[in-house]
């Protein structure tokens, strides 16, 4: 056998890659698994998106490669996107790069910037994928912890005491996901602060910012941050296209320069019509967004109940599509949700996956149908025969 590269030794498979064969054994064994775990939208996107992407089939050229900075009116469109919901300006020719889904940016970034041994500040809990990728690129990671007291924000003291002399990168994520908190202003503008202090990169990874969300807000907007910090976006969950692969990274045009030396070498552009969905995605009215979040509002109020029932408490105030709930005292995320799939048939994301500070807590979300829930609700109401 050819031995593999040393820098897989510190990377696992994904847990739900893993998980989810499990519950695909257990269905073909005849049980019928109700899956919340995942934050993978079931609704379909707005109507003009499939009819963008059903006449640029038509187009002359639409199955060639195409530009590896995407279409000019796709860059556009990002551009009034972030004008009109998060009041930013950016300039479409030199400060957005579109993304095959901002997971690949994650890569990107990291490979654009990371040598072995540079330091990466990584919140926990917090996306696993920011770790993952950090160990590919055999960084240190730092991780910097995250915990209700503080409702889910960095405590710049304690980070202040950490030897921060060879840290490149600082990934934030609000909307915060797994737990739902939101940032404020002020806490955007501490995290700006805190990088030009530090000579480091913030990288805001916001797809969440408009499921459940009155008011999104992007990072550069605040005063100066173009100096220090970039932003991740998707077209995934706000336009349930997540299987369609479009994200963007905006900011400075030295660093989405820098990025595309990248991801130039990586893949040979977006697939047009793809690229004109997403154009017809991005110029969506405002009650695309109301419709959507009409249907989470619902969906959240049983998944509330649901959580009732398990006897957790959780916050009603955050954002995104997911629910993060604190178990009953003496439980363990594990052991926990591995009872509920082999008494209940019912698979929730145990808050370990996301760090050492999701233990005790659980993730349900919202990307299941309400007659789903409510059966998901009645099992737990009956007792296993």
């Amino acid at each position: 056998m050819i031995k593999k590269a040393e820098r897989l030794q510190s990377v696992t498979e994904y847990y739900f890659s893993k998980k989810l064969r499990e519950v695909a054994k257990l269905r073909a064994e005849g049980k019928s698994i109700i899956n919340m775990a995942i934050g993978n939208p079931d609704l379909p996107p707005p109507t003009k998106v499939l009819e963008a992407i059903d006449s640029a089939m038509k187009q002359d050229g639409a199955h060639q490669y195409q530009s590896y900075q995407g279409l000019p009116e796709l860059r556009q469109a990002m551009s009034g996107f972030y004008k009109t919901h998060y009041r930013v300006s950016l300039d479409p020719n030199g400060e957005i790069l579109p993304l095959m889904g901002s997971k690949e940016g994650i890569m990107h970034i990291s490979m654009a910037y990371l040598n072995k041994g540079d330091g990466v500040l990584l919140p926990n809990p917090g996306y696993p994928t920011y770790a993952s990728v950090s160990n590919l690129m055999q960084a240190d990671l730092i991780h910097y912890d995250l915990d209700a007291s503080n409702n889910w924000q960095p405590d710049y003291e304690a980070l202040e005491r950490k030897d921060l002399s060879h840290v490149k990168i600082m990934w934030l994520n609000y909307p915060h996901m797994p737990t739902g908190t939101s940032a404020t202003k002020k806490d955007l503008e501490k995290a700006i602060a805190f990088a030009k202090k530090h000579d480091l990169l913030i990288v805001n990874d916001n797809p969440y910012s408009f499921i459940l969300n009155d008011e999104p807000q992007s990072i550069l907007a605040v005063e100066g941050a173009r100096e220090v910090a970039i932003e991740l976006n998707s077209l995934s969950k706000t336009f349930n296209m997540a299987g369609w692969r479009v994200g963007m990274v905006v900011g400075n045009a030295d660093i989405i320069k820098t990025i595309l030396q990248v991801k130039s070498n990586m893949d040979s552009g977006m697939f047009l019509g793809i690229q004109k969905g997403a154009i017809a995605a991005l110029n969506s009215p405002q009650s695309w967004f109301d419709e959507l979040n009409a249907i989470y509002v619902k969906r959240r109020e049983i998944v509330w109940q649901i959580f009732d029932a398990l006897n957790c408490s959780y916050e009603k105030e955050n954002a995104g599509m997911f629910v993060w709930a604190k178990l009953p005292e003496g439980h363990e995320s594990m052991q926990f949700i591995d009872q509920l799939l082999n008494e209940k048939e019912v698979f929730i994301t145990p808050g370990t996956i996301f760090g050492s500070q999701g233990e005790g807590y659980i993730r349900a979300s919202l990307c299941i149908s309400e007659k789903l829930l409510e059966e998901v609700l009645n099992r737990l109401s009956t007792e296993k025969k």
